[in-house]
């Protein structure tokens, strides 16, 4: 897994809407991504819309959220409308970003051993420099864990 003060690799990969969105194009702002294993699940749902709801606070300090799953565009709309998101979520299919940040991982869920993707958040800052990394995040306060360090 990357981090503090690692060059935070390069991607792009389609949002809900199957546009592209590569990361450095925000270089210049402050970006929080966070990889989530799969969409429509309670945990993952209950992060999503933890950022949904701290948007505005984020937005206010001049940082964008962006979550990275797995999942197809497709299955990315519905989460997105479903849940009345206000950020993009990326889909990665072929898991170039998810393994470029160090996150297919072996993983145990309910007992059973396999590999998946591990929930983490990365601040990047304008620099496109890994400043935080939020390594097994929290699905019931990552977004009010980023607020705090970012008003630290």
């Amino acid at each position: 897994m990357l981090k503090v003060g690692d060059k935070a690799p390069d991607f792009t990969l389609k949002n809900q809407d199957g546009k592209d969105v590569t990361l450095s194009d925000y270089l210049g702002n402050k970006v929080v991504v966070y990889f989530y294993p799969k969409d429509n699940t309670p945990g993952c749902t209950t992060q999503a819309c933890g950022f949904r709801d701290a948007n505005d606070d984020l937005k206010d300090k001049g940082v964008i959220v962006l979550g990275i799953s797995k999942d197809s565009i497709a299955s990315h709309r519905k989460f997105y409308e479903n849940n009345r998101l206000n950020f993009d979520i990326l889909s990665d299919e072929n898991m170039d970003a998810i393994k470029a940040y160090g996150l297919w991982n072996e993983k145990s869920v309910f007992g059973k051993l396999g590999m998946g993707v591990s929930r983490s958040t990365f601040v990047i800052d304008a620099d496109g420099v890994i400043e935080k990394v939020f390594e097994k995040a929290s699905t019931k306060s990552n977004a009010e864990d980023v607020l705090e360090y970012l008003n630290s």
